[in-house]
């Protein structure tokens, strides 16, 4: 896992037990999963639409923007950056993984 990325982790999991006040972090937590998932979504629409308009610098910052939510919505899941690092080294180094097409989601 890219250092960076563990590094930002640790820093997010620091925040969810010690966030200081006026901390969007913190201030995330506090407002449960929900207003995480809510900021997911947001963040993944604006991925796209910055890469739909072919901009470069935006498609960038809205990546860093939607890992950054990403990354706290793990730690309120109680996921540990090994976990999906695990899970993705399992997935770089798997021959043959393509699934289909997926599946209706019927039980939102």
């Amino acid at each position: 896992m890219d250092e960076n990325i563990k590094a930002l982790y640790e820093t997010i999991l620091k925040r969810k037990t010690e966030g200081e006040e006026g901390s969007y972090t913190k201030y995330l937590f506090e407002k449960g999963t929900n207003k995480i998932l809510k900021k997911v979504g947001e963040e993944c629409t604006e991925v796209i639409i910055s890469c739909k308009e072919n901009n470069k610098e935006e498609q960038i910052n809205e990546i860093c923007d939607l890992t950054y939510h990403l990354l706290v919505l793990i730690a309120q899941m109680n996921i540990s950056i090994e976990e999906v690092g695990a899970e993705l080294e399992k997935r770089r180094t798997k021959i043959n993984n393509f699934k289909g097409e997926r599946k209706p989601i019927t039980n939102v």
